[in-house]
């Protein structure tokens, strides 16, 4: 950090000199246009204005697929770059784009929105996304998402109830959904990271947004993989296990599965309300959903996969007491109730 005396120019106007190092780096002469905004802790932010016009033509990323040899690695590469902002990516070959490799591109291509192959050769694929970030908003993203995970947990468990397995299969086809949002969110929020602009127009005008709604959006993800597991673990239970298993037991599962639903959802509301006690109570409901955990594991039959779906409907809970923390952090930012601030002298 560097320390610049300010200096006075005629009879009122203060001036500052600018490193010359980030002046060259800008490449800024006399005369150019700069910008200020004042930031919230009262610092000024300058830029100049060159980095407010838009660039001609679109940045390129290159990935060499020969080096990708290990599986599911260009998969990863791509979602990477998808998430990073990247809107035009692509893979080449010294040689031939390997079939694997077309079968990766095309099949994680569904899940993520607004990325589409422009061109393709032998040698090269190149994906463009079509993606504004400033025609979302954070808060319905994460809102949709909330529902689709939340839906993917009471169909599971509902098939269950009723050994449906078209039920959990179509939870299973839910969960690429939630994929889908969860990859879009994430790509807004790198963006957001970027660019206060974005930030501000896709709704988190706050630096610590950015922090929350990641965490919430990680949080919901993990629900819905926790949920299409136990979709998976049901037609499993169902192909083989449908004459044996009691009614108690899924009766006793589904009042588990409720509890935890609940937790999650009531967490997910004092997110966006702000509600500190509300959150609170959330946090003490993972107790009982303990409690009934480990009673139902002892009494349970020694049956495959149902010690699993209770774990993971456990660790449904577990993130829904996440996100009430994550809401307890958040609402806190704010005066409330229950606790504000105010200046002392007092203390040194």
């Amino acid at each position: 950090m560097e320390s610049r005396k300010l200096q006075k120019v005629g009879y009122s106007t203060l001036s500052v000199s600018l490193p010359s190092n980030w002046v060259k780096e800008m490449n800024l002469k006399r005369g150019d246009t700069m910008f200020l905004t004042q930031e919230k802790d009262g610092s000024l932010k300058m830029f100049p204005s060159k980095i407010l016009s838009p660039r001609e033509g679109v940045e390129e990323y290159i990935c060499n697929c020969d080096l990708c040899d290990d599986p599911k690695m260009l998969e990863r590469v791509i979602v990477g770059s998808y998430i990073l902002g990247r809107d035009l990516f692509s893979i080449i070959s010294s040689d031939r784009v390997r079939s694997e490799h077309i079968e990766e591109v095309r099949g994680i291509m569904r899940k993520l929105i607004g990325l589409g192959i422009i061109e393709e050769t032998s040698d090269r694929i190149t994906l463009q996304c079509s993606v504004d970030p400033r025609k979302f908003h954070l808060d319905m993203l994460l809102r949709r998402l909330s529902i689709l995970s939340l839906t993917i947990v009471k169909e599971a468990v509902q098939a269950l109830a009723d050994f449906d397995i078209s039920l959990a299969e179509n939870a299973i086809r839910r969960e690429d959904e939630a994929d889908m949002m969860y990859l879009l969110a994430m790509r807004l929020l790198v963006s957001a990271q970027r660019k206060r602009e974005v930030a501000e127009e896709i709704g988190l005008k706050d630096p610590l947004h950015i922090l929350y709604f990641g965490l919430m959006l990680r949080y919901l993800e993990l629900i819905g993989d926790y949920a299409e597991e136990i979709a998976r673990r049901v037609i499993e239970l169902s192909q083989k296990y449908k004459d044996r298993l009691p009614k108690w037991v899924t009766q006793r599962i589904s009042n588990l599965n409720d509890l935890s639903h609940d937790l999650v959802l009531k967490s997910i509301d004092c997110f966006f309300i702000g509600d500190i006690k509300i959150a609170n109570s959330v946090l003490e409901m993972l107790t009982f959903v303990e409690l009934e955990r480990d009673r139902l594991m002892q009494e349970l039959p020694e049956m495959p996969h149902l010690r699993l779906i209770l774990w993971n409907i456990t660790r449904i809970a577990h993130n829904g007491a996440g996100i009430a923390l994550t809401a307890i952090n958040n609402a806190l930012e704010r005066k409330t109730a229950i606790c504000s601030t105010r200046w002392s002298t007092s203390f040194k």
